[in-house]
C-alpha cells in the first residue's frame, strides 16, 4: 500500500481537502438566501433603524447592501 500522496496521484490529502472545502464554500455561497446573508451588517442596520429611524442609518443600510452585493445578490 502506498502513501496518501501516491494514492491521490501525487497530490497530498490536505490539498484535496482544501480544494473540496473551497468548492463547498462556493456552492453554499450561491445557495444562501438573502435573509441569511451578512448577519453582522443586518443586525447593525436593523438596530440602528429601530433606535434612530431609517434616515439616520444610511451608512449602515449602504454597508449592508455592499455586503449583499459581495455575496452575489443584486440589490
Amino acid at each position: 500500500m502506498g502513501s496518501a500522496q501516491e494514492q491521490n496521484g501525487g497530490v497530498s490529502s490536505s490539498t484535496v481537502l482544501n480544494q473540496g472545502t473551497a468548492t463547498a464554500c462556493k456552492v453554499s455561497k450561491a445557495k444562501k438566501k438573502i435573509c441569511c446573508a451578512c448577519p453582522e451588517t443586518k443586525k447593525l442596520r436593523d438596530e440602528c433603524i429601530v433606535e434612530h429611524g431609517e434616515v439616520a442609518c444610511a451608512k449602515w443600510i449602504e454597508a449592508h447592501k455592499i455586503c449583499l452585493r459581495a455575496e452575489g445578490f443584486n440589490v
